[in-house]
């Protein structure tokens, strides 16, 4: 855990393309490892009226930010390694096309960890004669296909990288937060989980979602569809609140038991990094580190340059 000069905070990240994202205080950084061999860094401000707004220090409202960390900023970030690595072919991907691309791939994860559970536990819901028990069944399919879905997508080699860099970002701020200098071979030796990780946070979401949908009892179809696209700001915001829990209280051998389902799932969604992916990781934590202005940063390694 980071204690900061004002109050303790959590940096965050996301793995992308062959790079890694991190967030901090004011600033986003990406690092991208270009074809060439080349760290490409990126940093961007953060939106003040998000990241500095009295909304992003009011409990349950701030879990919108965790919304935005996952799908804006991870989607900005994801396109930016993409541009990178078809830099050396010329090509890039235009704004349409982005845009397209997060439109689709919202709509893809909404309607299958949301939307076709419903439909399955719908083809024999008529057989069920208790509304929790079809919300329970709903939440054990939704949950089964997170979890099919991570692995099998984790198969892929290209996705098996991702993975990789997403050991990578656990590493690194594992490292900070133990206040392990920040080289790859100490780096490389940091857990490859993190209570805080967004494959955590999906977790909790499906079991909050239980809960949550089960006050609504059994509506007809059309109206159980829209509860559980509508009520998605709030399971997140939900299961914000207990990420935060989790880590403020990690000590607790009750709150350490809770976190485990979510630990063990990261393995489907972790690999151990090499110690080139790690050196990306600590590229991107370190410009966010010193853009923040938290501590002075050594000089960057030969072989890593600043995007335009």
């Amino acid at each position: 855990m980071k204690q900061g000069s004002r109050a303790t905070f959590y940096y965050g990240g996301q793995a992308v393309l062959e790079g890694v994202m991190m967030r901090g205080r004011r600033t986003m950084a990406v690092a991208v490892r270009a074809p060439s061999g080349q760290i490409v860094v990126k940093t961007e401000p953060l939106p003040k009226r998000l990241y500095q707004s009295p909304i992003a220090r009011v409990p349950f409202l701030r879990g919108m930010l965790m919304l935005w960390d996952t799908l804006g900023l991870g989607m900005k970030a994801l396109m930016f390694s993409a541009d990178v690595a078809l830099a050396e072919q010329d090509a890039q991907l235009s704004r349409p096309a982005q845009w397209t691309t997060v439109v689709l791939a919202l709509a893809f994860a909404i309607g299958l960890f949301f939307v076709l559970p419903l439909v399955i536990v719908g083809a024999f819901d008529h057989l069920l004669e208790s509304s929790t028990l079809s919300n329970l069944i709903e939440g054990v399919v939704r949950l089964g296909l997170l979890v099919g879905y991570v692995g099998l997508i984790g198969r892929v080699q290209e996705i098996g990288r991702v993975y990789a860099y997403h050991g990578a970002e656990h590493k690194t701020i594992n490292a900070h937060e133990r206040g392990v200098p920040l080289v790859p071979e100490e780096v490389a030796r940091q857990s490859i989980t993190h209570v805080r990780c967004g494959t955590n946070f999906l977790l909790l979401v499906v079991a909050i979602s239980v809960l949550v949908f089960a006050l609504f009892g059994r509506p007809d179809m059309v109206t159980r569809i829209a509860s559980r696209v509508v009520l998605i700001p709030v399971i997140a915001a939900i299961a914000y609140e207990v990420i935060r829990l989790g880590a403020a209280r990690y000590g607790n051998p009750l709150v350490r038991l809770i976190m485990q389902p979510g630990l063990a799932l990261q393995r489907l969604t972790t690999r151990e990094p090499s110690l080139d992916q790690i050196e990306v990781g600590i590229a991107a934590f370190k410009a966010v580190l010193a853009a923040d202005e938290e501590r002075e940063v050594a000089p960057r390694p030969a072989g890593v340059r600043d995007s335009a």
